[in-house]
């Protein structure tokens, strides 16, 4: 099963503001994301607090790409960040 990601309008900004290596990376783990959302490399969990209903998965260490399921089939990428996205 293949989701069908989707793009919100913060995560397009920050996207593009990355290095081009770093642009590269994203775009492997967002594969990997649509062909298993709970794949072991990416870490995927349940956010929590102010957060509490969106989940996370990692790009590398440092950055995080927050989303949410629109439904099983569907996910729509928030943003993209290091730590401070969960603030």
């Amino acid at each position: 099963m293949m989701l069908e990601i989707f793009y919100k309008p913060n995560f397009v900004r920050s996207y593009k503001k990355l290095s081009i290596d770093l642009q590269e990376e994203v775009r492997q783990k967002i594969r990997l994301f649509s062909s298993k959302p709970d794949h072991v490399f990416l870490k995927t969990h349940k956010l929590k607090g102010k957060l509490k209903g969106l989940y996370s998965f990692s790009v590398n260490y440092q950055y995080r790409i927050v989303f949410t399921y629109k439904s099983k089939k569907e996910a729509s990428l928030l943003a993209i960040g290091d730590h401070d996205i969960y603030k």
